[in-house]
């Protein structure tokens, strides 16, 4: 068992992302992490989607993916050189005289500060899963009040984007047809 992580492009349509999450909960595979949201191009939303399992897994949950009518690309990054990223925003207690000490702990994992209040402060932070974990263990000690993370989004490291989307300019956007 390993982890994956898929990105699928996706028409940026009301429901798709109840239908992928729906058609992944009916084959019972689970979702460890999930993040959509617009791309460079409005008419589409990339979803980066963190599933375990082994290669016969994820080749099977690719597959699925390509079957809905409402994904256009779907990329396997497991053997490329990816850029991965998680966000955090966490608040933690201040009381007493702890601010300075959760002020310098921020300082090191190079978060920010975004919200303070009398007796707690709410830091955000981004960047590897590992980095993040270590971050919330450092935090533990003064009392974590609240925390919320987004989910996994990844991109290929390279110059070339993951896909080529080409359009049919004779079409109207309805009728257009996706090449990737």
């Amino acid at each position: 068992m390993r982890r994956h992580v898929l990105s699928a492009l996706v028409m940026n349509q009301p429901g798709v992302l109840a239908h992928v999450s729906g058609m992944l909960a009916s084959r019972a595979y689970n979702i460890e992490s999930l993040a959509v949201g617009a791309t460079e191009d409005p008419q589409f939303s990339r979803m980066s989607i963190v599933v375990n399992g082994d290669d016969r897994t994820l080749d099977q949950v690719r597959k699925q993916l390509e079957k809905i009518v409402t994904v256009v690309h779907v990329s396997d990054f497991a053997k490329q050189n990816i850029v991965e990223r998680d966000l955090m925003l966490i608040k933690v207690s201040t009381a007493g005289d702890k601010r300075s000490e959760v002020k310098e702990l921020v300082d090191i994992f190079r978060a920010k500060i975004v919200d303070v209040g009398p007796d707690h402060l709410m830091a955000e932070i981004s960047g590897q899963e590992r980095k993040i974990e270590a971050f919330i263990d450092a935090m533990r000690p003064f009392g974590i009040i609240e925390l919320v993370r987004t989910g996994r989004v990844a991109l290929v490291r390279s110059g070339a984007p993951s896909h080529q989307i080409e359009y049919d300019e004779d079409l109207s956007d309805a009728e257009n047809q996706v090449h990737v």
